[in-house]
């Protein structure tokens, strides 16, 4: 859908780094507009801590519809995973496309801060990069009869990870969480990442698509975390 300006309207405009302006079109060319800027301002439309989204590319158009939504859900930054059952292996190309897919879903939700489109790392890099944030899940399912233990980084279900982010109030400095490929990750992926010290989450029985998946995890830890802002604002 493209939308057809004439001179003498207001239209919005932003920079992907948080300021936006109304501008007036002044001028309408082939391939180029002129404006005049009416007024500038600084407006924050971004969750209340960075969250950063680690995913294989799915095919097709649900590259389009994993981008446009995590965009959508303010998630600060996407990771391209390269897994062992990875279908996709994204190229300079493929990156610069996901790129214009952020742009385009900026426009059509109102958010004025970019999502980042980091460069293809593999699994094992990944987990090492990710170390030093403080909060760091990976969603795939429970064993059918999973070991009780009582270690930190055990498994659990999706409510109990958002209680857990609740409890902990605005301590943490950022949120990572990684979702696998069609058919999960490998075992020996698994082991990797509890190894490295990551939170297994369990999103239900039913088989979810990648981009669900990343989906899913992005709106319950984003949810959560407007939630500790709101009750923070409260008691302020």
């Amino acid at each position: 859908h493209v939308m057809r300006g004439n001179v003498g309207q207001r239209i919005v405009v932003f920079d992907g780094q948080g300021h936006e302006a109304v501008a007036e079109i002044i001028g309408i060319q082939k391939k180029a507009v002129s404006l005049r800027v009416v007024s500038q301002t600084t407006v924050s439309r971004e969750l209340p801590i960075p969250l950063t989204i680690a995913s294989p590319i799915p095919k097709g158009d649900r590259e389009w519809f994993l981008i446009e939504k995590l965009t959508e859900l303010g998630v600060s930054s996407f990771v391209p995973l390269i897994t062992h059952r990875s279908v996709v292996r994204p190229d300079g190309k493929v990156i610069e496309r996901l790129r214009r897919h952020t742009i385009e879903a900026c426009k059509q939700c109102g958010r004025n801060h970019l999502m980042a489109i980091q460069s293809p790392v593999s699994w094992p890099n990944f987990l090492g990069t990710a170390s030093t944030c403080d909060r760091r899940v990976f969603a795939h399912p429970f064993p059918v009869c999973p070991v009780a233990t009582s270690a930190p980084n055990s498994p659990s279900s999706a409510a109990d990870a958002i209680q857990r982010d609740r409890a902990a109030g605005a301590a943490s400095s950022g949120v990572v969480a990684a979702v696998g490929p069609e058919g999960g990750f490998t075992e020996e992926e698994v082991n990797q990442a509890i190894q490295a010290g990551w939170e297994q989450i369990d999103l239900g029985p039913r088989i979810l698509r990648t981009e669900t998946a990343a989906i899913v995890l992005a709106t319950l830890l984003g949810a959560a975390r407007q939630v500790i802002l709101s009750r923070l604002n409260k008691m302020g």
